[in-house]
């Protein structure tokens, strides 16, 4: 027989470390796992008249990134605006770009040497392309970004607040120029513009804006994940350490793995890594300030996110003592008949957290409506509103072939007071139901989470980490007895991240996580009792789970009469042959 249960070296990522730190490190390391931008950049640099829009996320450090962008490209040549005359006219003077130094006697108007420039926030026209500075005698051409500048990223959405001022740099692209003011001649734009924001605004612009569409067809999307299936441990070893010596910030070897487990976390993928600057290097900042030595080991570390957490568990607290005095009812021992443990995340906008959640059942005769109580409430989410009507569908699928169910079910989350939405519970749901069908008892120890579909099969669900969690700190604050469980699906191993001390009960056979493909394998988990398979005239055996639900739905439409147990008379009128 196949177990269910995940050995302890599932648990957790599992790395492979070098013994010793590398003695160099490069800012071109940032740039691990960044192709797709490097070669987008690189392309740019070598056509004209073509800019780059580059696609990043939140938690980049945008400064850096950048200088590690343009640090690996070629670095164009110094370029000087000079003015001459035009041939027609004397009077009129024009402006050109010109790499080579301009002689003695004529004179410069901007000098192009600075490498990159990086602008956001309140911009104005005068940031991009300078102004006329006036003093008693003559007026000066103070230079903006896009003359001082090879390369200016631009903050898109910066830009795109202000209408008048995207409209003017889309006019600048379609000119190829721009003036400082009516009287002097216009400036021949030089310079490469990278605008940097979301990717659904990129789609956006491009469907929206015909001048964008011609002037920025190269995408460059920032890879905020590192797959180690393509790259290895050293090559992250090299990015944290140029990461931490950017930031100041020395490691130790201790410090290694406590940094790749709090990576792997980040993206919650067994075989990734996060290549969020700002969270890591936070986290590396934070650790160095808490401790007085000068550089920052495994101990520093774990005490940084012991009060990472600190800082952001309040609510957790809260809902903790909720269950410590008993306002929440949830049993995590015994066996009951239509109720089960399901497993929610509650998800603040700085952190997240698992909490167990009681969901009941109970039916009757009827016309074959499972009712979602939620939803009926108005607490139940669009997603959640779909698992159900899936839960329904594998209901009908199983016992509804040939003839309608005439039973209503009520399903709902006990001493719920707000929205639920996700389709994770359609498990734990379904699981409930064929109990209070079949009037078979749960396992209170356990509690479930997992998607079905149609047919069945369990599917990956999210926050899967902070939902074992929780069921683990309840059960630990009530005392572990080797009988609490857990089960989830089993698309999710690769996304296993426990904390130590979780793995540490599971090898002690005090806590136990169980992953499945089947909706018929937690029904043999939670009651003890085989779901059970069709035989040819399309009957369960009689023992088999399936066999209670479908005598039991066979009896709600009084199909069972000749089962029912003769009087003493009718059995002497058989006896006699009379009847």
């Amino acid at each position: 027989m196949t177990t269910t249960l995940i050995p302890a070296s599932q648990l957790a990522p599992q790395f492979t470390l070098p013994q010793s730190l590398p003695s160099t490190v490069y800012l071109s390391h940032l740039l691990l796992g960044q192709e797709r931008c490097t070669d987008a950049f690189n392309l740019m640099t070598k056509i004209d008249n073509q800019h780059l829009y580059l696609a990043d996320f939140a938690s980049i450090d945008r400064k850096l990134f950048f200088k590690a962008l343009v640090g690996q490209a070629d670095t164009p040549s110094d370029s000087y605006l000079v003015a001459t005359k035009n041939q027609n006219d004397n009077q009129d003077l024009s402006f050109r770009w010109q790499t080579e130094l301009p002689s003695a006697n004529v004179g410069t108007i901007a000098n192009q040497n600075q490498l990159y420039s990086y602008i956001s926030g309140q911009i104005r026209r005068a940031d991009l392309i300078g102004k006329m500075q006036k003093n008693d005698k003559s007026s000066q051409y103070k230079a903006g970004i896009l003359a001082s500048n090879h390369f200016v990223f631009i903050d898109v959405e910066s830009l795109w607040k202000r209408e008048g001022l995207w409209e003017f740099v889309m006019q600048i692209l379609e000119d190829g120029f721009y003036r400082i003011n009516s009287e002097l001649a216009p400036i021949p734009l030089n310079c490469k513009i990278i605008l940097v924001g979301s990717a659904n605004l990129f789609t956006h612009l491009r469907s929206e804006d015909r001048v964008f569409f011609k002037y920025f067809p190269l995408l460059a999307e920032v890879n905020s994940e590192l797959d180690l299936t393509k790259y290895s441990e050293a090559q992250y070893l090299q990015w944290l350490l140029s990461l931490a010596n950017e930031y100041g910030v020395q490691l130790e070897l201790s410090a290694l793995m406590p940094l790749f487990w709090y990576s792997s976390k980040l993206t919650e993928h067994q075989q990734r890594l996060s290549l969020s600057i700002l969270q890591i290097a936070q986290l590396l900042t934070q650790a160095k300030a808490l401790t007085h030595a000068k550089s920052v080991s495994a101990s520093t570390l774990s005490n940084a996110l012991v009060n990472i957490k600190k800082r952001h568990d309040s609510s957790e607290i809260y809902a903790a003592q909720n269950f410590a005095d008993n306002f929440i009812n949830l049993q995590t021992s015994g066996e009951m008949i239509g109720q089960i443990n399901g497993l929610t995340v509650i998800d603040t906008q700085d952190a997240s957290y698992g909490e167990p959640a009681r969901i009941t059942t109970t039916v009757h005769y009827g016309d074959g409506e499972v009712i979602d109580i939620e939803r009926k409430s108005e607490l139940g989410g669009n997603i959640h509103t779909k698992g159900m009507m899936i839960l329904s569908a594998s209901l009908y699928r199983i016992f509804g072939r040939d003839a309608p169910l005439h039973l209503n079910a009520n399903i709902v989350f006990e001493q719920s007071y707000q929205e639920i939405d996700g389709d994770s519970a359609s498990l734990a749901e379904y699981c409930c139901l064929m109990s209070a069908i079949a009037e078979q008892p749960i396992n209170q120890a356990f509690s479930i989470t997992g998607a079905l579909d149609q047919f069945g099969n369990v599917q990956a669900i999210g926050g899967v980490n902070e939902k074992i969690e929780g069921f683990f700190k309840l059960c630990q604050s009530r005392g572990l007895n080797g009988e609490h469980s857990v089960i989830i699906p089993k698309a999710n191993v690769l996304q296993l991240n426990l904390e130590p001390e979780i793995i540490e009960a599971i090898d002690k056979g005090l806590f136990h996580v169980h992953a499945i493909a089947h909706m018929d394998e937690a029904i043999t988990l939670l009651m003890q009792i085989n779901a059970g398979e069709r035989n040819e005239d399309n009957d369960f055996p009689e023992k088999s789970l399936y066999g209670l639900v479908q005598q039991r739905l066979e009896k709600m439409a009084g199909q069972d009469d000749d089962d029912v147990e003769p009087s003493f008379l009718q059995k002497i009128l058989i006896k006699l042959r009379i009847i």
